[in-house]
């Protein structure tokens, strides 16, 4: 449910835009709409999580997102679409983070990595797939994604009857000073830049300029493009569903330098190659580093965290990602106003090895 909400729609942009006489801007609103709760509520749920339970907030949270969700198939007018959207933004907010938090309650140490690998992989898998199945959908008319929000109600019932959670440890007096004492440890800080940097890569300079470089260099069609993005997903997938042997084989510092070290070689290997068939070489680079990566750096952070304050700890590491998603292609934007699409790629390969060297150097057992 957490990557559904913006991958499954936007085959269907076209036809939104179609419908209700909207710009490209204005229909670029539905992402933005859907994901400004997300910075702004993300850390309240996660301390409501903390003292009250996750189930309590994540069983009407997953009802929030579909029925809002799924409203919009009914909406009659742009307006309403974009406050539906919003409402199923807010029911979105806490997902991710609470996924990851519960994973880190139910599972121990030496199992945390494959249960965060198999997290990764589903969440790639859905990533790979949901743009194909609401493009298949979008053909029945601008609406029918929006149908796919429903699931988010039986999703709701499974946990409410199904997930069994013991409740968070009880807050101490001195929880909130335990808090901020993690929160700006060297380590974490050093953990959420990464973080941060991951999707200021992964979305400024690789998903958002990669398809216009396609475009532009090679003629690719939209259906080529959709499958370089997807066997970047697919890569991540396979990648992160093997975290269990990588981390006996590797070291979590070794692990985050190679993600970064592989995401600086896709870019690189975008400015070299000629044509577009090879493009898929980047984007397996890319779904290799990001499946590596991802479980690696929530394993770390679910483990720092302080137990009886977990959700609201994570909650910050998604907003970290939601930070990272919103100034990449603005930071990128700014490179290529100035100096053309290829520098894009030369300053994503830069941030991804200085990344990777920092990480090395400075990350500790």
């Amino acid at each position: 449910m957490s990557v559904l909400g913006v991958a499954s729609i936007a085959p269907a942009f076209p036809g939104i835009a179609a419908r209700f006489g909207a710009s490209k801007a204005q229909t670029g609103l539905l992402v933005s709409t859907f994901t400004i709760p997300g910075l702004l509520f993300t850390p309240f749920l996660g301390m409501i999580a903390d003292r009250f339970g996750r189930k309590q907030v994540l069983i009407p949270c997953l009802f929030l997102f579909g029925l809002a969700g799924g409203g919009c198939f009914f909406a009659s007018g742009f307006r309403i679409l974009l406050f539906l959207r919003f409402l199923q933004g807010t029911g979105a907010a806490a997902l991710n983070s609470l996924n990851v938090t519960l994973i880190g309650d139910l599972f121990q140490e030496k199992d945390r990595p494959a249960a965060m690998g198999y997290n990764a992989s589903v969440l790639s898998l859905g990533t790979a797939s949901y743009p194909a199945l609401g493009g298949l959908l979008a053909m029945l008319g601008w609406n029918y994604p929006f149908a796919l929000a429903f699931l988010g109600i039986p999703t709701g019932l499974l946990v409410l009857f199904h997930l069994e959670h013991r409740p968070p440890p009880p807050r101490q007096s001195s929880s909130g000073g335990a808090l901020r004492k993690v929160l700006l440890h060297p380590q974490t800080l050093l953990l959420l830049l990464a973080s941060t940097m991951t999707f200021v890569i992964l979305y400024g300079a690789f998903l958002t300029y990669l398809p216009f470089y396609l475009a532009e260099k090679f003629n690719a069609t939209s259906l080529t493009i959709g499958l370089v993005s997807a066997a970047m997903s697919l890569s991540s997938a396979a990648a992160a569903s093997q975290m269990r042997r990588l981390a006996a084989m590797f070291s979590r510092r070794v692990r985050l330098s190679a993600a970064f070290s592989l995401y600086a070689l896709g870019l690189f290997l975008i400015l070299k190659l000629s044509s577009c068939c090879a493009m898929i070489a980047p984007s397996l680079c890319f779904g290799l580093g990001q499946g590596i990566n991802m479980p690696t750096l929530l394993t770390m952070l679910t483990e720092i965290a302080p137990p009886e304050s977990r959700a609201v700890f994570l909650s910050l590491n998604s907003m970290s990602l939601r930070l990272g998603q919103t100034i990449g292609p603005l930071l990128m934007g700014a490179v290529y106003a100035m100096w053309g699409i290829q520098a894009v790629f030369s300053a994503g390969m830069l941030l991804a090895a200085g990344m990777g060297l920092i990480l090395l150097i400075f990350i500790r057992r």
